[in-house]
């Protein structure tokens, strides 16, 4: 598998408040496979597929069924330039640039018709 180009959607979370539950029916349905991500302490799983050992999502836990959610997520080379971008073409920001202690950059955005939808930065290997 290639890696993923910039300005592609590379990476899914969806957000539940029965995680468990959530990824016992993707495993059952797909095969997908999890692993707890060291840079959200527990409350963040990487979402592996058969076949694939490189994460492509995640299920993050949520406090209540009104936060569960979907979004997709767009590969960026540049987070700050793409929000910078998206404000100006009408978008809001939701979670404002962040770093994790890994490395990746991310922030989530809502844009011109309310869709929630993410933009990231790998860390660098």
């Amino acid at each position: 598998m290639t890696a993923p180009t910039p300005n592609s959607v590379a990476w899914f979370q969806i957000g539940s408040d029965q995680p468990e539950q959530l990824k016992t029916f993707y495993a059952g349905l797909f095969g997908w496979n999890y692993t707890s991500d060291p840079d959200f302490d527990g409350n963040y799983d990487l979402v592996t597929y058969p076949g694939n050992p490189r994460p492509q999502g995640g299920i993050a836990r949520v406090h209540d069924s009104s936060a569960n959610h979907a979004i997709f997520s767009v590969l960026v080379t540049d987070v700050a330039a793409t929000i910078a971008a998206a404000e100006n073409l009408g978008a809001k920001v939701l979670v404002p640039l962040t770093t994790t202690k890994s490395g990746l950059t991310f922030a989530e955005l809502r844009d011109t018709a309310g869709n929630h939808f993410g933009i990231f930065t790998p860390a660098q290997a």
